[in-house]
């Protein structure tokens, strides 16, 4: 279904709770700016009821003038179809993960309003919001039993008094799984923990595989979840599944092989759990398959490969004959089931049709996701399974009214008659045949993909301020990438900066060959893989007049030792660096800088433990002495990413800026 043919509900949904404000609409403009960004809401979560009848929204806005900046997450909740008409009610609170009661009389979510991350829940009755837990850790993923009585939540550990000196490794802070009957007086209820042991669970969350960290068993008599046996970022590597007993708290272990698992959702009829299984061993190139495993004789039953081999469990169908999962397929993320029986897959949404964040009702019917596309901002959709038939949820954005560049996917041949993909934005006055500045985005991962997302919402780099400026912008999707099959992802394996770098060019030269692309007016970016990969770029070719380098690894060699996940590299290069100590030199842009003249912006968070800021410095300090120009720009409070709109706004200025200058204005 083309998005042109996304249906808004018949009966407009009507807006129930409202857990924060709305923004105004905005007036319009000529050009889009890294400003008008900020206008564009973020939606997350889109949870339906069981019945089908109700959907609650999550809703991201900045605040921009608070200390620090952030981006407050709100809960709208929706009627949607035949519902009858409530009255309208607002609570002054921050809320986010909502997830509805089996019987959906309630409305769980998690929410700061207290001073701290809790638990809530409130009734579609009008009852005020009730707090469920009175945490002293971080509070994580929870679910309703299936009979509404309790939830199970995961909560990590409480930081360790600060002392005057600490020993690497010790103390750490495991994520353990606790359960709260709601039901009764708030004085009586008390929480319970069922894994005192010390394994971090959920422990495949987060390095690359998805999926729920726990799930309840039909009857509410046992949870199977996913663990690992520490916080380390590494061993993700190492998880297994086991099943705890609610009673008892007596824990067995349902799956533990030397492959990595995780992802667990228990079958509707209780037969089977569907679990996430990687290769032997788990590598961080990624290929999982999904298996069910009988929860009482533990065998376990292959199904089908999904087409990328990288599945999302999202949950079951209702009938119990189908796992749902969600993946990216080309520059599309997509919506598919793999029967229980072992049959092929079968796609349920449109390759046409973006379905980003789904989220199953509890009783398999319905889904809940976010649909975008270049030149349509994010907005809440529902669908039944069978037949998939999207309805809008919601009109959320109010944007002003301007004219986006157009996105399409190209495709070209690489250096070795490879076909690579991307997606091409052209300025707003694009004139076919005349030649126009090129930027092009590298993404991160590696294996991550560009797909056809909405290009005038805040990122690090803002394409729809790009195009309004006058640049053609290239995305392509490199060897490494998800989306084009296992062969494809792994083709970069033990050859970073090399075959990925050549299919960029190839694309650039593509663009120029087709009347597009200026060959003099050039520019390359990215974050975090999509860094590393422009640092070293600049090393091997002076093609570019400016680049931008956002938390990229600079040194391979000292990343190793600094980074949360030191097995990282390795993973993709067969072995550590004292095994193969000149391809790790090879590949460091900071050990090759000596050839660089491009102009660089170096962007970074403070408080990076992914890649470290000390990559930033080792190469801004190297391009310095070089005397080649670069400034390097240190965000407080950041990790990985930046996050707080502010912020984000100086990283989208400053880029806009520098690609102005060293491209378009030559450097004047």
């Amino acid at each position: 279904m083309p998005p042109s043919q996304l249906r808004a509900s018949k009966v407009p949904a009507r807006p129930l709770l409202v857990l924060l404000v709305a923004v105004g609409v905005q007036a319009p403009v000529a050009r889009w700016t890294p400003e008008l960004a900020f206008s564009v809401k973020r939606v997350g979560t889109v949870a339906i009821s069981p019945d089908g009848r109700w959907a609650a929204v999550e809703v991201s806005e900045p605040l921009m003038e608070a200390q620090p900046s952030e981006w407050r997450t709100s809960v709208y909740v929706y009627a949607l179809g035949g519902a009858g008409p409530r009255a309208a009610r607002r609570v002054e609170t921050p809320a986010n993960s909502p997830a509805w009661s089996p019987d959906g009389r309630w409305l769980a979510f998690a929410s700061s309003r207290s001073g701290k991350r809790d638990l809530w829940r409130m009734g579609l009755d009008g009852s005020p919001p009730e707090r469920l837990t009175d945490v002293t850790g971080e509070l994580g993923e929870f679910h309703w039993s299936p009979d509404g009585r309790r939830v199970a939540y995961v909560l990590t550990d409480p930081p360790a008094p600060a002392r005057d000196a600490r020993v690497v490794g010790e103390a750490q802070r495991f994520a353990r799984l606790y359960t709260l009957d709601v039901v009764g007086k708030a004085a009586e209820r008390v929480p319970r923990l069922l894994t005192p042991q010390d394994v971090q669970v959920g422990g495949h969350v987060g390095a690359g595989m998805s999926g729920l960290a726990f799930d309840w068993s039909p009857d509410g008599a046992a949870i199977v979840f996913s663990h690992s046996p520490s916080p380390s970022g590494d061993d993700w590597v190492r998880a297994d599944v086991s099943v705890v007993d609610v009673a008892t708290g007596r824990t067995r272990s349902l799956l533990a092989t030397p492959a990595a698992e995780g992802g667990a959702a228990w079958s509707p009829d209780g037969r089977w759990v569907a679990v996430t299984v990687s290769d032997t061993p788990a590598t961080y190139a990624l290929t999982f398959r999904v298996v069910l495993v009988s929860p009482v004789s533990g065998a376990v039953h292959p199904l089908a490969d999904s087409f990328d081999r990288r599945p999302a469990i999202v949950g079951w169908t209702g009938d119990a004959r189908a796992v749902v999962i969600s993946e990216a397929r080309g520059t599309v993320s997509r919506l598919s089931a793999l029967p229980a029986d072992g049959g092929s897959p079968v796609d349920l949404s449109p390759d046409t049709l973006m379905v980003s964040a789904p989220a199953l009702n509890g009783t398999g019917t319905h889904v809940g996701f976010v649909s975008e596309a270049p030149d349509r901002a994010p907005e809440p959709y529902v669908s039944r399974l069978a037949p998939f038939a999207p309805l809008r949820v919601a009109d959320l954005q109010s944007l002003p009214v301007i004219p986006f560049g157009r996105t399409e996917p190209i495709r070209w041949r690489s250096f070795d008659g490879r076909e690579i993909e991307g997606l091409v934005t052209y300025p707003t006055a694009y004139r076919p045949g005349v030649p126009v500045p090129l930027l092009t985005i590298l993404h991160g991962g590696p294996p991550s993909s560009f797909t056809r997302t909405f290009t005038a919402g805040a990122s690090s780099y803002p394409i729809a301020a790009f195009a309004s400026a006058g640049f053609a912008v290239l995305r392509p999707n490199v060897r490494g990438s998800s989306g084009y099959g296992r062969e494809f992802r792994y083709a970069n394996v033990r050859d970073w900066g090399g075959g990925d770098l050549r299919d960029a060019m190839a694309g650039i030269d593509a663009l120029v060959e087709r009347g597009v692309a200026d060959r003099d007016r050039l520019g390359v970016m990215g974050w975090s893989y999509g860094g590393y990969l422009t640092a070293f770029t600049i090393t091997q070719t002076t093609r570019f007049r400016a680049a931008s380098v956002g938390a990229g690894i600079t040194n391979l060699i000292s990343y190793a030792g600094t980074a949360d996940i030191p097995g990282f590299i390795g993973s993709y290069f067969g072995g550590d660096f004292w095994d193969a100590p000149q391809l790790w030199r090879d590949r460091s842009a900071v050990l090759n800088v000596k050839a660089v003249t491009t102009p660089t912006l170096i962007q970074h968070g403070e408080d990076d433990v992914r890649v470290p800021i000390s990559q930033g410095y080792e190469l801004y300090t190297a391009l310095k002495r070089r005397h080649v120009p670069v400034t390097m720009v240190v965000y407080p409070r950041q990790g990985h990413g930046v996050g707080e709109p502010r912020l984000q706004l100086d990283v989208m200025r400053r880029n806009l800026a520098w690609f102005e200058r060293w491209v378009m204005a030559d450097g004047r």
